[in-house]
């Protein structure tokens, strides 16, 4: 019998969606004979039973646009809400998937998208994903499609800051996303030259990352560029978020644990604005004026590029004929210029951070960049 592959793309939206989208779609029906329906919305669509069927002529013309033709949210599927109240919707989106005769459905998006599909895959539904966020953190891929295309518009962001900085003798902080990883920050900082890289990884020490700044001044060198992830954390910050962190992992009750967690969650909402402390304190420790540039969603905009279209394919593609070989219960990961089938339990509930030793960092530190440690 035909298979039916059904997908759905979730989370955070990014550049590339569209060609992994036409990647599976394409390969499955022009390679293995398959169906194809696209759930609107994510999850929300897919507990809506809101759908259309994929033909290969839907597909076309996709691949160079940003965002996602299906749409998508970060409705979870064991906490949906539904009218005032917050339900358990697993089943729900099970039946759905019975109703359409659904044989593999894809979820295509980041660690909370993982773990959700886990989550449904554990109800005894046949899922297999695909790993996309501009932040680069989905454990056991070696890059996420995204990632590449918001590389470079933090670059370019970082490059155009370089004469307006010069110009006026400025401290020019930029807030990059990646959630709470470095890989953007510390690429883009690389690439577009910046003097001082603030990452989650590598927490930083304000005085010391001031004094590069000055030894700069003292160089005959009247600007810096200064890098910060949203995530960046104060060597004070770190200890305190640990310390929450470990009171969450040693709690020895449901209690004790939902109120470690919403200590943290306090916490973090509280730094919301930690990069407009950080220019802040430089221009007090340094007397220089600074300013801050806020990228925000346009990282996660745009065109994707030549090296987010072909992995989006190249995953897509893969995903195809995984399905077709009967594979399921796994992500469709990047290994080097091919693909490996990883399965979801080795995925969800890690993170790929950034290494201290990697060969990036090294390059940060040989070139005299602060990453205010």
């Amino acid at each position: 019998m035909t298979k039916c592959i059904g997908i759905l793309t979730a989370g955070g939206d990014c550049p590339g969606l569209n060609a992994a989208i036409r990647g599976i779609g394409k390969a499955a029906q022009y390679s293995h004979d398959m169906s194809v329906i696209g759930f609107y919305d994510g999850f929300r669509g897919l507990m809506e039973n809101r759908s259309m069927r994929l033909m290969a002529s839907d597909l076309s013309n996709i691949l160079t646009l940003g965002g996602t033709m299906l749409g998508t949210s970060r409705d979870k599927p064991h906490k949906m809400v539904v009218g005032k109240k917050e339900l358990d919707m697993t089943d729900v989106m099970i039946e759905t998937c019975q109703k359409q005769h659904i044989d593999v459905l894809v979820c295509i998006g980041g660690g909370g998208t993982q773990k959700n599909a886990l989550r449904l895959m554990e109800k005894g539904l046949k899922v297999i994903t695909l790993p996309k966020t501009i932040d680069n953190d989905v454990a056991m891929t070696d890059v996420t499609f995204g990632f590449d295309t918001a590389l470079g518009v933090a670059t370019d962001a970082i490059d155009r800051l370089h004469s307006t900085a010069s110009s006026h003798h400025r401290v020019m902080v930029i807030e990059i996303m990646g959630h709470r990883t470095g890989w953007l920050t510390l690429g883009a900082g690389l690439a577009g030259g910046a003097d001082v890289i603030l990452i989650p990884e590598i927490p930083y020490d304000i005085e010391k990352v001031a004094e590069a700044i000055c030894r700069r001044r003292r160089d005959g060198k009247h600007f810096s560029i200064v890098a910060a992830a949203e995530g960046a954390v104060s060597k004070e910050e770190s200890k305190i978020i640990k310390d929450l962190v470990s009171r969450k992992d040693m709690a020895k009750n449901r209690k004790d644990k939902l109120a470690a967690e919403t200590s943290l969650e306090e916490f973090n909402t509280r730094r919301v604005d930690s990069t407009l402390r950080i220019a802040r304190q430089l221009e007090e420790l340094t007397k220089l004026e600074s300013r801050v540039t806020i990228l925000g969603y346009l990282q996660r905009g745009g065109t994707p590029s030549a090296a987010d279209r072909l992995l989006a394919t190249r995953l897509g593609t893969a995903c195809s004929d995984m399905i077709a070989a009967g594979k399921h219960g796994v992500m469709v990961a990047a290994r080097g210029e091919g693909t490996v089938a990883v399965p979801l339990q080795e995925v969800v509930s890690k993170r790929k951070s950034v290494p201290f030793d990697h060969p990036w960092v090294k390059s940060a530190r040989s070139l005299k960049i602060t990453l205010g440690d």
